[in-house]
């Protein structure tokens, strides 16, 4: 008798756990964001997680678990149980951490399960009018006649604006000094004034630049053109082949997430960014929305996990 009610009680338990599932979710679900209130991900999340709590009929909420570059969020939801009811909104820096930090608490990969990229925001490169280039492969030519000379600003080491350019040199074969600065704003005033001679810089503070010829655009780093700048080539339509640096915001839950769930999210959250309020917190950001399935959003992340590997080393670059 025990061994048929063992197989029959494995049945039911079994059972049980799908129609959970399939009521997923039948409470709150926590979604941490790995920075401080009021940030681009904080901000972008918080308008995502409205529309998911109406479209699921259960509350989505925020809470902010900030510090050591992102990696004490990650390592919350890394430790968590992975019932779909704790998920993560992490921007590409995740990625980048293990590239640049000796110590790093959580494996991106081991960790976590991929759910869907959320949004992509290009860097553009931007020049001082002064210099005798109006292509990128103008200034490439310059940067190799001048091997060493020009410089180039960042909002800091390690920032997504310092990984765009070393990624070019690297490409591209280029030497220029690199210039740190404490944010994008510094950073643009030193290319502004001529002391620096470019920048990667978000599109959000660059646009109203290029737009009154205070900069010049070059390219932009994504993979492909930008909507609200469409004129303005990708670096690799430009000149420099295979080139895309990409700073992104993804949603990932706990590793062993049944994938029933994680489905499920992902179909919610691309139906929740065609929701005009998204598109338009995006917008402002100079962010496309994407919305990818969880299997493509993984394999970006393994691709820029060795990519800015690769680049870490060969330029030498240590996180602050």
């Amino acid at each position: 008798m025990l061994r048929v009610l063992i197989p029959a009680f494995a049945c039911l338990c079994l059972a049980a756990g799908v129609h959970a599932q399939g009521d997923y979710p039948s409470r709150p679900v926590r979604v941490v964001v790995n920075s401080a209130p009021g940030g681009g991900t904080d901000i972008l999340t918080r308008v995502l997680v409205q529309q998911l709590s109406k479209a699921t009929g259960q509350q989505f909420f925020v809470e902010n678990r900030g510090g050591a570059a992102g990696q004490i969020g990650l390592e919350a939801v890394a430790r968590a149980e992975p019932d779909g009811y704790t998920l993560i909104m992490t921007p590409s820096t995740i990625t980048v951490n293990p590239a640049v930090y000796k110590q790093v608490r959580y494996d991106a990969v081991k960790d976590f399960v991929p759910i869907t990229q959320v949004a992509g925001i290009s860097n553009v490169l931007v020049i001082n009018p002064v210099l005798p280039a109006h292509r990128l492969e103008e200034f490439i030519a310059l940067a190799k006649s001048k091997a060493g000379q020009l410089n180039y600003a960042s909002a800091g080491a390690a920032s997504s604006p310092h990984m765009s350019m070393e990624l070019l040199k690297h490409m591209a074969g280029i030497d220029l000094q690199h210039i740190p600065f404490k944010g994008t704003g510094p950073a643009m005033t030193e290319v502004i004034s001529g002391r620096v001679a470019a920048v990667f810089s978000n599109l959000l503070t660059a646009k109203p630049l290029i737009d009154s010829g205070t900069l010049r655009p070059l390219a932009v780093s994504g993979p492909k053109r930008v909507s609200i700048v469409p004129n303005i080539p990708t670096v690799s339509e430009a000149g420099v082949p295979g080139y895309a640096a990409l700073q992104w915001y993804g949603l990932l839950a706990p590793a062993g997430t049944p994938d029933a769930i994680i489905h499920k999210l992902q179909t919610e959250v691309a139906h929740a960014l065609q929701a005009p309020e998204v598109r338009e917190r995006l917008a402002a950001d100079g962010a496309e929305p994407v919305g990818c399935t969880p299997a493509e959003f993984g394999a970006l992340i393994k691709a820029d996990l060795e990519k800015w590997a690769k680049i870490a080393r060969a330029a030498n670059i240590q996180g602050e």
